[in-house]
């Protein structure tokens, strides 16, 4: 019997010798060759019999194949010697399930205290720790390549695959994609957006003092993180079409977009473990056809498309109007697509709406929950805080130019991004040609890596001792610091940021985050007093890519002034 599994696993397509197997009808077939460990090879061809093939033995050799052909792959891997869960150099199946769990942010920080700044964890995907590789692997030269992690975030709509800034892994295509409309997100082309989101703004106030203060749910408690969600969508539909979304006004999530979205992201982060799952669901024309008959539920960012590809066609067709001049992002692409109409076509419109539809929301939402539950749970920077806005004699709402010369808001902003980073997974990266040696060990072209914001965040000797400490103070010049020592110690913590990545991938809405942040920051605090419903109370977080939270209950009064 050994004989013949050896003569039939020869005969696979894993070994470099031929072989004329008689198979039950007499005849004779050529088998292909193949490379496999010459050793193997040749102890199997001492094995030759003549044998009967049959459905059974092709099976158990297949399966024999297979396993013996894994366990070569990862017993020869040049990976071995680094260090991480046993399971992990076998299968991406363990990471896949520890993002699963919901928390591999501090998964991977945990392995990082244990192993050190190199952690493998998968086959081929190792975790780097140090926060002096950012410039290496994000860095501007375009060797570090995206892996196909991000595939799976992009969307198939007619039969077709749409990928935007974010999942487009060829760099030269990403560059041919954002250079039409880099200006539109620059700190200058931002300017005609801020009446956008001074609406939003108004509004949100109105509505929070409409519930929670004089309205039917006076003296109740708010939920605050649900809140900021609906005003961050709110925010993204008023700056995209100059409509709001009407999450604010209807106090509820309308035709659960929100949960949608969500749930497109739980995928999106799962089934980005083991990329090609993806082809075999959401990108599946039998699944997408079974959803059409069954309404299973699309598994990925389509309906927040069909949505995006709705609000484009009411343009085009004049259904919906708004003040030609008062722009928004929409006018301004359809604006690119006249200049550029042989690179920038319905398509491309549509991949940069979805830049703001997926991504615009989320992470703005999750900071915003990080400032103020940080600042609840340390009412001492509260305090100081409200004292630094109320010095400054703002009106509402507070404009961007003032907020930012707040430095003590500037410090808390800071600090809650480093505390809690918007992204909790390794940006994915292939070793380029060159390879990557990395605290004594090689890495070599092709494997994957990345470094997890949250892991170089609480790095200790950049952030210091207290690194898993809230501490605004941290970004501020210390009494006896000098100038050159804080500016030195400043740059390092900016260099160690990866809150919205680095380099010629940085998030392209990185400033109109940082504008919608630091505006409703200062204006909430001028328009309420919060407190913790219940102190003790933890909130929950949920990492799907992006790291949201809920929980974060509070009682809401107005402010004196």
């Amino acid at each position: 019997m050994l004989r013949e599994l050896l003569l039939m696993f020869e005969a696979s397509p894993l070994l470099p010798i031929s072989l004329l197997v008689r198979t039950q009808t007499g005849r004779n077939i050529s088998l292909l060759h193949s490379e496999f460990h010459p050793l193997l090879s040749s102890f199997i061809a001492m094995a030759i019999i003549p044998i009967d093939v049959t459905i059974e033995k092709a099976c158990l050799v297949f399966l024999f194949c297979f396993l013996a052909h894994w366990v070569w792959k990862v017993l020869a891997s040049p990976l071995n010697s680094i260090p991480g869960p046993f399971l992990a150099k076998w299968t991406n199946l363990w990471r896949l399930f520890d993002v699963w769990g919901g928390r591999c942010e501090l998964t991977q920080k945990l392995l990082h205290e244990k192993y050190g700044p190199v952690v493998r964890l998968g086959p081929n995907m190792v975790s780097l720790g140090d926060p002096a590789l950012i410039a290496t692997l994000y860095g501007i030269n375009g060797d570090w390549l995206k892996t196909d992690f991000y595939h799976s975030n992009s969307v198939f709509q007619d039969g077709k695959i749409i990928y935007t800034l974010f999942s487009e892994t060829d760099n030269v295509r990403h560059a041919q994609m954002k250079r039409p409309i880099a200006q539109l997100y620059s700190q200058n082309g931002l300017r005609d957006l801020e009446p956008h989101i001074n609406n939003t703004i108004s509004y949100f106030i109105q509505r929070l003092d409409q519930e929670f203060i004089m309205g039917r749910n006076k003296d109740g408690i708010c939920d605050l993180a649900t809140w900021l969600s609906y005003y961050a969508w709110d925010v993204v539909g008023e700056v995209t079409f100059s409509t709001p979304f009407g999450f604010l006004e209807k106090a509820t999530d309308i035709g659960n977009t929100i949960m949608v979205s969500e749930r497109a992201l739980d995928y999106f982060a799962v089934v980005g473990q083991i990329p090609f799952l993806d082809f075999i669901l959401d990108k599946n024309p039998i699944v997408r056809a079974m959803d059409r008959a069954f309404q299973l539920g699309r598994l990925g960012f389509n309906f927040i498309t069909d949505m995006t590809i709705n609000c484009l066609q009411e343009r085009r067709s004049g259904s919906k109007c708004h003040s030609a001049s008062n722009p928004d992002f929409l006018d301004k692409f359809l604006e690119e697509q006249k200049k550029n109409p042989d690179t920038v076509d319905d398509g491309r419109v549509v991949s940069y709406l979805l830049i703001n539809m997926i991504a615009g929301a989320d992470t703005t939402a999750i900071t915003l929950r990080s400032v103020f539950y940080y600042i609840l749970k340390n009412p001492q920077v509260y305090r100081q805080l409200q004292e630094e806005i109320d010095a400054s004699k703002l009106s509402t709402p507070v404009s961007y130019k003032d907020a930012r010369a707040l430095p003590y808001l500037d410090a808390v902003i800071r600090e809650a991004m480093r505390m809690h980073p918007g992204v909790g997974m390794p940006l994915e990266r292939y070793v380029p040609e060159s390879g990557l040696s990395a605290d004594g060990h090689y890495i070599p072209k092709g494997v994957k890596v990345g470094i997890n914001p949250w892991v170089t965040s609480s790095n200790r000797d950049v952030f210091g001792p207290d690194a898993e400490v809230f501490r605004p103070d941290r970004w501020l010049q210390q009494v006896d610091e000098t100038d050159a020592n804080y500016e030195t110690r400043r740059k390092r913590m900016n260099r160690s940021d990866l809150t919205f990545g680095a380099g010629s991938r940085v998030c392209i809405g990185k400033n109109l985050a940082l504008l919608e942040i630091y505006k409703t920051v200062a204006t909430f605090v001028l328009a309420f007093h919060m407190q913790l419903a219940d102190p003790q109370q933890e909130w929950k977080i949920q990492n799907s890519w992006f790291v949201r939270q809920e929980g974060i209950n509070v009682r809401l009064s107005p402010r004196k002034n």
